[in-house]
């Protein structure tokens, strides 16, 4: 099932994305990256999110699994904790963040770390721009920008 989160689910949504960059990001990224990741996955951007009413959790028999948020006809924040990993969640959450903003726009967009590229990739996204942004300890945080047309 995958509902709208309210701010009583605060602690979830900080849960799997924290627990998501820190235990996989790790295995990408140098700990000035991963340290960047988490900052910018703040608490109170967290909220601010959840206030709008863009954010969305992926339950599975009682537990969240999953999070997205969808900011007009962009995707972030999509993380599946990682013991529920590679069983279709992101997949599920991919279809649903995709479903939602094709009722707007023509094309999605989302910024791919080094993760889920691959994954992006073959759900037919394109390359638009290589990024780079230094972080702590000189650490170099490098994503892509990518883009897919979806029918609207």
């Amino acid at each position: 099932m995958i509902r709208i989160a309210l701010i009583s689910d605060l602690e979830s949504v900080l849960q799997i994305t924290h627990d998501t960059i820190s235990e996989i990001y790790a295995h990408y990224y140098a700990g000035g990256v991963v340290d960047f990741f988490l900052k910018h996955h703040s608490r109170d951007n967290v909220i601010s999110d959840i206030e709008n009413g863009i954010v969305w959790l992926l339950e599975k028999e009682g537990c969240m699994v999953g999070t997205v948020t969808i900011k007009e006809n962009a995707v972030y924040r999509l993380f599946i904790l990682p013991g529920y990993q590679s069983r279709g969640y992101g997949s599920q959450l991919m279809d649903f963040a995709e479903t939602k903003i094709a009722e707007k726009f023509s094309y999605v967009h989302i910024d791919s770390s080094l993760a889920a590229k691959e994954m992006y990739l073959k759900r037919g996204y394109h390359e638009k721009k290589t990024c780079r942004i230094l972080t702590d300890n000189g650490d170099i945080l490098i994503y892509d920008e990518m883009e897919k047309r979806v029918n609207k």
